[in-house]
């Protein structure tokens, strides 16, 4: 529950060391990252690390910038100063089709499925980023095609046993109810084996009973898979449940990083959401 700084947060928070300037080596660092539109300051030199393996939670009120801070990472907008570092690599200049061969996944918040393909070509599709077969080998169905074909088809298999999708597998998307959806789109990220799954307001339009599912399925990739998710949602019950640490932002500004014991607490955090003085 929201509330001041009590000293049970705050010795909760001791707990917690940032990777900056830590022993462990981060996966991604975002360091001093600064974007504006206009005159509108989006983000404002933002930085925080997330630890390999960590669940990595962002939080803030509409328009603080988070879904412009993954758009970052994705590179689908550029970032007028700072850097972002995956496993040490700068990522600010490269192609946008080179983020998902890196090692980076993306679900978006308003669904971007192919609705009238099959649940199993629509995850199919994020496997695609793996393979390394040219034209020419699809179309003489030369051995490399075929194994990577075979390769792809097990683990779309394996995913859509995973998520619970097997009879839906050759239904068309369109034809599922949203929640439904939203595992496919899960699936699809998942499909193109990322290192950094980037998880953008998963829980949106859920029930009470799928955001319990929802809660549970991102623990289980995170420990199946051995993935480290940076997760963006606004269902607070979620996201301090199932976060090993919290960044918060408000106006494009961190105003608070930590354990979510003490994230939750933070007086800026409250004020930001709250208005309390």
């Amino acid at each position: 529950m929201l509330g001041f700084t009590d000293t049970a947060a705050v010795a909760a928070h001791l707990s917690y060391v940032p990777a900056r300037g830590g022993l462990v080596t981060p996966l991604l660092e975002v360091d001093q990252v600064a974007v504006s539109f206009g005159g509108i300051v989006a983000l404002d030199r933002v930085s925080f690390d997330v630890v390999t393996g960590e669940i990595c939670g962002l939080i803030g009120p509409n328009g603080a910038g988070k879904t412009t801070l993954f758009n970052c990472l994705s590179r689908l907008y550029p970032v007028h100063s700072g850097d972002i570092r995956f496993e040490g690599r700068s990522l600010i200049r490269m192609a946008k089709h080179a983020i998902a061969p890196l090692g980076i996944g993306r679900t978006f918040q308003n669904l971007a499925l192919f609705r009238s393909m099959s649940v199993r070509r629509n995850i199919m599709v994020g496997g695609h980023c793996r393979t390394r077969s040219s034209f020419i080998d699809n179309a003489f169905r030369l051995p490399i095609a075929a194994r990577e074909e075979t390769t792809l088809n097990e683990r779309v298999g394996d995913l859509l046993a995973f998520l619970k999708l097997d009879a839906q597998a050759e239904i068309p998307v369109s034809a599922l109810p949203f929640g439904l959806q939203k595992r496919v789109e899960l699936g699809r990220a998942l499909a193109a084996a990322p290192k950094l799954l980037l998880l953008d307001e998963p829980a949106a339009g859920l029930n009470h009973e799928e955001l319990g599912d929802l809660a549970r399925m991102i623990q289980e990739i995170r420990e199946r898979f051995r993935i480290t998710i940076l997760l963006v949602e606004h269902h607070m019950s979620l996201v301090m449940g199932i976060s090993d640490k919290v960044v918060a932002l408000d106006f494009g500004r961190k105003i608070a990083e930590g354990t979510p014991a003490y994230v939750q607490q933070h007086p800026d955090v409250i004020r930001a959401y709250l208005g309390a003085t």
